[in-house]
């Protein structure tokens, strides 16, 4: 399921959404299908870790899907990457008597924490999986992608186009996000995996470069090596280091497209270098699917109906997961994927 609402629409209707101050934020109120008073609505809070491109986009996608869904009050607040202030955020929520929380947590290992501070209120983590994941049950869950996923499909894609080669020894620069982060951790162990899964060995042309997800880490980081280190492969956590990366190889007056980099999230910019043949794949992480997924959950919760009910993804063997796939972008299927 690539887009349950275009992103393009959503565009356009967060011009006309009204946004006010909440929370030093974001609120959305919606009246409900039935004309009821306020006291009839599904209050939610959306809580941000900060607002990046990619969650700008699930932000935007969740706040449009509350407004379709009538009877839902809507708010949103930015951390700010502060994790103090990603709690207070839930207290005052529990405290302004909200039904609900979506979290995209600072720290995943503050999970508990976010459950103790939200009390009676339901609890969605989005994006950033719980670093233990035994704090979710019928009252606590988790809406996002499958990392190990992620990292297979760009492993996937560099074993084949090595194998086509007959190249079954690689060198590679691994550029990671957060250290520390499931997700950081996941997608660098499941590329290499997938790779040695597929008769690659890979072996690292310098140690892996910590980038926080962050597009001008990720250049700075990269520059002194261009030139001075051999390397078959260029790995990626996220588009936006990758495009750091592109960038840093444009300045030094280096062709990116003579170097395999792959990537994940397919963001427009991401997609747009794809198909300049600049980065030579992504991965897409639904942040529309994300957004109205951890919407749905959180409503679904609060009235006792199936986690998934209106989301169309598939829920865990636990029941307290639901799973937004990730899907691989290339040149031959990029159209389907930019002009978001």
């Amino acid at each position: 399921m690539k887009k349950i609402i275009s992103l393009l629409l959503i565009a356009a209707l967060m011009t006309s959404v009204f946004l006010s101050a909440c929370n030093s934020d974001r609120s959305t109120s919606n009246a409900s299908s039935s004309g009821g008073s306020s006291d009839d609505k599904v209050k939610v809070c959306l809580i941000l870790s900060q607002r990046d491109e990619w969650l700008s986009y699930m932000e935007v996608a969740a706040s449009a899907a509350a407004k379709e869904m009538g009877g839902v009050e809507f708010n949103v607040s930015d951390a700010q990457s502060d994790t103090n202030k990603m709690l207070q955020f839930v207290q005052t929520a529990k405290s302004g008597g909200y039904d609900a929380v979506i979290v995209n947590m600072v720290d995943p290992n503050t999970a508990a924490e976010v459950i103790e501070s939200a009390g009676d209120m339901k609890v969605v983590f989005v994006n950033r999986y719980p670093s233990d994941p035994s704090v979710l049950n019928e009252n606590a869950v988790y809406v996002g992608s499958d990392e190990n996923t992620s990292g297979r499909f760009q492993g996937e894609y560099l074993a084949d186009y090595f194998n086509s080669k007959g190249q079954t020894e690689i060198s590679y620069i691994l550029i990671n996000g957060i250290l520390g982060q499931t997700s950081t951790t996941l997608r660098s162990e499941s590329v290499l995996k997938a790779l040695a899964d597929n008769g690659i060995t890979a072996k690292e042309a310098t140690s892996p470069l910590a980038c926080k997800y962050d597009r001008a880490e990720a250049m700075n980081k990269i520059s002194p090596l261009l030139g001075t280190v051999d390397f078959d492969c260029i790995i990626s956590n996220n588009d936006a280091m990758a495009l750091g990366v592109i960038e840093a190889m444009e300045s030094k007056s280096i062709d990116p497209s003579e170097t395999l980099i792959v990537s994940i999230d397919a963001t427009a910019d991401g997609c747009q270098a794809i198909k300049d043949g600049k980065m030579a794949m992504s991965v897409f992480q639904n942040p529309t699917g994300q957004g109205v997924g951890s919407l749905h959950a959180a409503v679904n919760l609060v009235q006792g109906k199936p986690l998934n009910e209106g989301t169309g993804f598939e829920i865990d063997e636990t029941g307290y997961v639901l799973w937004v796939p990730f899907e691989p972008v290339t040149i031959d299927n990029v159209s389907e994927y930019d002009g978001r």
